[in-house]
This record gives structure tokens, C-alpha cells and sequence, in this order.
């Protein structure tokens, strides 16, 4: 069957406004999205933070699409915060900041939180796992970008990983932006802070000798 796909603003400029996908029936919108990727990888990375529609009405992934549907695809809107959520894939930093960057702030500030080899006790770790109750904290990611904007005037996007991360890879980012250094920072250090103290996600720290040691926090 055929489909309309549309994609809007940056997922446009790194694909195309319009195309046709050739897609098995019973495909979905997560199908498509993963059609279209294969046509222009660039939109990969940024997955967790798209929205699909059919026929002009939101719907979830795991939609059913028809001969001839149209199907939307939506980045984050302009606002308070830019990209919020969960990925288990590895994080596109340049894509956070981005989302929050506007000729209006003076001050851009980036957080990466990056696997390292060497626990707090000394043992070597050669790979650490995220696991996280996803709905909860999605909506407390939200929810903790939504306050540091408010309170601080920011733009604030986080990202935390899930699954596997690799030593140096990127288990969390968060970009604030700011007209002044001042708030940038701090809002920016509340939201690391608060995700270690609200977030339902939990660390499996797998060292060298086999063994494994799992706490929560990010």
C-alpha cells in the first residue's frame, strides 16, 4: 500500500516536506517512521522525540495505517522546553541544543553525563544499564524541565539513556538556555539534581570480574 508521509521543520530539512512509502499492509506508523529513516538516516536519532499523526489526528506508534493515509510526522514545539524524554538509542547532543537554541539567549549551557570505567570503589566497570519505569519518567523529565524554565526563565532539554550505555558513552544530557550565564547554569544544576532525587530510573554498574551492583540514581 501507499502512504503520504509530511514531516515539519527540522525532521523536513533533514528529509523531505512530502514522499510516498511503499509499506506492507498492516503496517504502522512506527513502520513508516522506520521506512522513511531508511531513506534519510539523519532522522534516526531523533525518534524519541517525534510525535506521529494520521489524517491530521495524533495518534500512538503502534497505529494501523491504510492505503492512502497520510501520515504526519512532528517535532517538539517551541516553548519552555525543548526535548524531553527517555531514548535507547545514543543521544544526539547537537539535536538537544538545537531544540533550545534562539538569537534571543546569551547563555547555552550543556550537561553530559558520560559512563565511566571506575566505580566510586575502585573496581573496573566496562559497562553500565539503565532500566527505568518509562511512563513516570517521561512525566517527571517533563516535569523537572518545566519547573527549571519557569523558575530560572530557561529553555531546558533532557535526555537520559536506557539499556546499555558503553564506557564514554552518554547516559544523560540536559542543555539549558538563557539571555544570562546565571540562569542557564543554575537551571541547569537543578534539573541534574532533581533527576537524581525524583527519577524512577536505576544503574546496573557490570565490573570487570563478572559482578554486578545495582543503585538507584542517574
Amino acid at each position: 500500500m501507499l502512504v503520504h508521509a509530511r514531516c515539519f521543520a527540522i525532521l523536513r530539512e533533514l528529509s523531505a516536506a512530502r514522499c510516498e512509502l511503499d509499506l506492507p499492509d498492516g503496517a504502522s506508523a512506527d513502520d513508516a517512521w522506520s521506512a522513511l529513516a531508511a531513506r534519510f538516516p539523519a532522522l534516526a536519532p531523533h525518534r524519541p522525540f517525534v510525535r506521529a499523526a494520521r489524517n491530521a489526528a495524533d495518534v500512538g506508534w503502534d497505529a494501523v495505517l491504510a492505503d492512502g493515509d497520510e501520515v504526519a510526522f512532528l517535532p517538539p514545539v517551541s516553548g519552555g522546553t525543548g526535548l524531553t524524554g527517555l531514548t535507547d538509542a545514543p543521544i544526539d547532543v547537537t539535536s538537544l541544543e538545537q531544540s533550545v537554541a534562539a538569537d534571543t539567549d546569551g547563555a547555552l549551557v550543556t550537561f553530559v553525563g558520560r559512563a565511566r570505567n571506575r566505580a566510586d570503589d575502585g573496581r573496573d566497570v566496562v559497562e553500565l544499564e539503565y532500566e527505568a519505569f518509562a511512563p513516570m519518567a517521561e512525566s517527571v523529565l517533563a516535569e523537572i524541565a518545566a519547573e527549571a524554565a519557569d523558575r530560572w526563565q530557561a529553555t531546558v532539554a533532557v535526555v537520559h539513556r536506557t539499556g546499555l550505555v558503553r564506557i564514554g558513552g552518554v547516559a544523560v544530557a540536559i542543555v539549558t538556555a538563557a539571555p544570562h550565564r546565571a540562569e542557564a547554569y543554575e537551571a541547569n544544576r537543578f534539573v541534574i539534581e532533581a533527576i537524581k532525587e525524583r527519577l524512577p530510573i536505576w544503574k546496573r554498574e557490570r565490573f570487570a570480574d563478572g559482578t554486578e551492583w545495582k543503585r538507584p540514581g542517574a
